[in-house]
């Protein structure tokens, strides 16, 4: 036999690492059940240094007040509208640095300049609605189409 025949083992998904990381779930229904039942605390400190921005600034972005910050800082666990919030900005950061083929530095750096495809806003002060995250996203995905208009 002149070769030898090799397994193949698909790579894990890109975005298993992004998500473990956090410590949320990627889909489906178990990620679901922790929107609903809102994220642990430490979702944010690790949300916080991917993303580059310390916890003040993650919270403004994210649209969650001091006193707010405070309160789940004790509890351990966010409501289901600071939850879904934060997992926007966790969807916005993992399709950014993927845009970016991996490069955090890039992606956050991006994230943070005003974009003119965004009406001259940066996309990190786009996180708070639903709408104006599914614009970043947009942006995003034709970006990564080649799209630019």
């Amino acid at each position: 036999m002149p070769h030898a025949l090799r397994l193949y083992y698909p790579a894990a998904p890109s975005g298993a690492d992004f998500w473990r990381s956090l410590g949320i779930p990627p889909r489906g229904n178990r990620l679901h059940e922790a929107l609903r039942r809102g994220l642990p605390y430490a979702v944010f400190g690790r949300l916080a240094e991917l993303a580059g921005l310390d916890r003040k600034a993650l919270a403004k972005f994210a649209a969650i007040a001091p006193a707010t910050l405070q309160r789940r800082a004790k509890a351990g666990r966010f409501n289901q509208d600071e939850s879904d919030r934060l997992y926007r900005l966790a969807e916005v950061l993992k399709a950014a640095t993927d845009l970016f083929e991996g490069d955090r530095d890039a992606a956050n750096a991006w994230l943070n300049k005003p974009i003119r495809g965004l009406g001259g806003r940066r996309p990190m002060e786009m996180l708070a609605t639903s709408a104006e995250t599914e614009a970043v996203l947009d942006l995003i995905g034709r970006l990564e189409h080649g799209v630019f208009t």
